[in-house]
């Protein structure tokens, strides 16, 4: 459908979309990190099928960013939106590297997957409110730690003003003495 977009930004992993998601459609964020999906898994090197959900016709969830799947998925399925379908290439040191996963990946493979995301949704236990209001809980903690600072701030600089309005007044005070000591000194000597 398009040309492939680089996501890692060193080639290491591709995505090509093979079918839009539609435009209103969600994608995986802090709110929904968890992700289903369909997947097909082919070796880049000989064409070769290692991995499916298709043929049971389960979905594979996981959590997005926990490390729980190769790298090369976490980059990718952050940028879907449910109901894409995306054709992502990962060179190895983005999926099982050296290692390889025997005995269905040899090492150094290049792998090829057919992703469909077909849902993301919040955490186990946790509703879109509950992550929604801890944000905001949290949001309303900074402002007050901003406000709480800033308050700070000026108490600070009334502090300094005082004190400079203070070393102010006793050097006029001073300066008013010795004024008024070199007016008497002067008379006197006439």
């Amino acid at each position: 459908m398009g040309d492939a977009i680089d996501l890692s930004g060193d080639g290491g992993v591709l995505k090509e979309i093979v079918r839009r998601a539609k435009p209103d459609a969600i994608s995986p964020s802090d709110d929904f990190p968890v992700v289903d999906v369909h997947y097909e898994g082919i070796l880049a090197e000989d064409e070769k099928v290692f991995d499916t959900t298709r043929e049971d016709n389960l979905v594979f969830s996981f959590e997005l960013g926990t490390g729980s799947v190769i790298r090369s998925w976490d980059i990718a399925l952050k940028t879907m939106k449910v109901g894409e379908v995306a054709k992502i290439t990962c060179k190895p040191e983005y999926a099982y590297g050296r290692a390889g996963s025997p005995p269905d990946i040899p090492p150094d493979a290049t792998l090829i997957f057919e992703v469909e995301l077909v849902a993301c949704r919040p955490r186990k236990g946790a509703s879109v409110g509950s992550v929604s209001e801890e944000r905001a809980r949290l949001e309303d903690l900074k402002k007050q730690r901003e406000i709480a600072a800033a308050a700070k701030e000026d108490d600070k600089k009334k502090r300094e003003e005082a004190k400079a309005a203070a070393a102010a007044r006793i050097q006029a005070k001073l300066d008013a003495k010795k004024g008024q000591g070199k007016g008497k000194g002067k008379g006197k000597a006439k």
